[in-house]
C-alpha cells in the first residue's frame, strides 16, 4: 500500500481552514483520544447539536476525523494518517526557513570587504 504525505493545495487549505476554529480543533483532541458519538461531542459543548455536527463535517471534508455509522449512533475518530501528512508540510516550510535562516546567519557571518576606494 502507498502512503501519500504530500498535500494538495486544496488539501492543505481544507486542513488549515478546518484548524481555524478552536471547537474543531477540541473536537479533533477528543476523537484522537478516543472514538465517540456526535452526541457525546454535542453534549461537550455550549452550541446546538445541529453546530456540532458542522464542525464534523468540517473536520471530516479535511480528512481529520473518520465518521462511521453504527445503529442509529454516528461514531467520530480522529485521523492520524492526515495528522502525519499536515506534521509533514509543517515540517519542510520549517526546513526551508532555516536554511534561509542558515545562509543568512553565513552571510551575516562573513568578513566584511573593505569598502572600496573613491575612483575604484
Amino acid at each position: 500500500m502507498v502512503v501519500r504525505t504530500e498535500l494538495t493545495d486544496d488539501e492543505t487549505d481544507r486542513l488549515f481552514q478546518a484548524l481555524a476554529a478552536s471547537t474543531r480543533r477540541d473536537i479533533l483532541r477528543r476523537t484522537l483520544e478516543h472514538e465517540q458519538s456526535v452526541s457525546t461531542l454535542a453534549a461537550a459543548y455550549d452550541i446546538s447539536f445541529a453546530a456540532v455536527q458542522k464542525h464534523v463535517a468540517v473536520l471530516e471534508a479535511a480528512g481529520l476525523i473518520i465518521k462511521r455509522a453504527e445503529g442509529r449512533e454516528r461514531l467520530v475518530r480522529g485521523d492520524p494518517t492526515m495528522i502525519a501528512r499536515a506534521r509533514a508540510l509543517l515540517a519542510a516550510y520549517e526546513d526551508l526557513w532555516r536554511a534561509r535562516i542558515h545562509r543568512l546567519d553565513d552571510l551575516l557571518a562573513a568578513p566584511a570587504s573593505p569598502p572600496p576606494k573613491p575612483g575604484e
